[in-house]
Parts: structure tokens; C-alpha cells; sequence
């Protein structure tokens, strides 16, 4: 069982990348979101689960234990297989999950592809009750400094590896915090993807 990987990122694609260990090259299925923070030939580490098949073994990656354990638990629920599981994830974060899967939202996993109204509503039913120690905590106001999002600091790093200017990577982090209402909830990945949809039309910091 393949539960880590840490070495260098030789190729990335869309949501697949090939990690160096050792002279081997392991191919990764991750979220997009994930893929856009690694560079070719940076040192990566993911958190991996380890899927076998009769005619193929994959793997997928994660940034953190939380979307690894998450992961598990969507694929416990029957008719979401690994894929599927990792679009959920690429769609929110633990903590979206967790609030969706309380309220019995299953209209958020219905905008993942791959799942239908009752494999939605599914995940809501058979998740109850097991996904509370992801629920996000309120934190941050609309109207709040950068720095009081706890994912702040990690989205620049990570912008600012994409490279975008440290300047611009923070103010189009600021710019999400202070007028997302929605921001307060956002994870690393969904805080990262709305400061690149800030940054891009603008071309900014490149």
C-alpha cells in the first residue's frame, strides 16, 4: 500500500502528474485545484490512497489528511466510485462537504459530474453523522484582512509559485476575503481558485 509520496513533480497535466521517487515515476490523479500548485521539477508531497483493480492499480493525491479521510468516506457510499469522489473534492473542500452533507444539501453534489439525484441524496443520508469533525468553525467577516483567513498565507505561497508576483497574489487574495461573502467558508483549493479567477482577467503579477 502506496500511502505518501514525496519527490520531484516531472510532469503535470490537467488533474494528472507524475511524481519522481527514487527513479521511479508514479502517475497521480489529483484535483485541479491541487495540480496548479505544482511546478515541474519542485520537490511535491501528497497523501495518497491506493485503488486496486484487476486490470489497473491507481492512485490518487491529496494535499491533507482531511481530503484523504474524506475521500475514503465518499467512496464507502455505494454508487460513488474514486472518481467520482475526487470530483466531489474538487468541487469543495472538507469542510463544504461536512456543512452540506449537515444540512442535507444534496443539491452540492449534484453539480459534481457523475452524480445523480439519488446518489446525492445517498451521500447526505449515509454520511450523517460522520463528518462532523471537518465542519469549518466561523471565522472570517466579509470586510476582514487577508491574514485572518487561516488559508491566506498558503494561497500566496502557492500563487507566488505559480508566478505571480507577491504583491498581486496578495491583493487578489484580499480582494476574494473582502468581497466574497461566501469566503469565510472556503478552504485552501476554493480560496485558490477564486484568487486565480481574480488574477487571470486582469493578467496581473505575470
Amino acid at each position: 500500500m502506496i500511502a505518501s509520496l514525496r519527490g520531484t513533480c516531472i510532469d503535470v497535466a490537467g488533474s494528472s502528474v507524475v511524481i519522481e521517487v527514487g527513479g521511479v515515476g508514479y502517475a497521480v490523479t489529483v484535483t485541479p485545484a491541487h495540480a496548479l500548485t505544482m511546478r515541474h521539477g519542485a520537490e511535491v508531497f501528497v497523501r495518497t490512497a491506493m485503488i486496486v483493480r484487476e486490470d489497473e492499480h491507481l492512485l490518487f493525491g491529496f494535499e491533507t489528511t482531511d481530503a484523504l479521510r474524506v475521500f475514503d468516506l465518499l467512496r464507502s457510499v455505494s454508487g460513488v466510485g474514486p472518481k467520482s469522489a475526487l470530483g466531489v473534492l474538487a468541487h469543495m473542500d472538507p469542510g463544504q462537504i461536512a456543512t452540506a452533507v449537515a444540512h442535507e444539501d444534496d443539491a452540492a453534489f449534484r453539480k459534481v459530474s457523475g452524480i445523480g439525484p439519488k446518489t446525492a441524496k445517498l451521500i447526505t443520508v449515509a454520511l450523517a453523522g460522520k463528518l462532523a469533525a471537518f465542519e469549518q468553525p466561523a471565522a472570517v467577516t466579509p470586510g476582514s484582512a487577508t491574514g485572518a483567513h487561516p488559508a491566506s498565507d498558503d494561497v500566496v505561497i502557492a500563487l507566488v509559485g505559480l508566478g505571480w508576483r507577491e504583491d498581486a497574489a496578495r491583493s487578489a487574495v484580499d480582494a476574494v476575503v473582502t468581497e466574497d461573502p461566501a469566503a469565510a467558508t472556503f478552504g485552501t483549493q476554493a480560496l485558490l481558485r477564486a484568487a486565480l479567477g481574480a488574477l487571470r482577467p486582469a493578467g496581473a503579477g505575470r
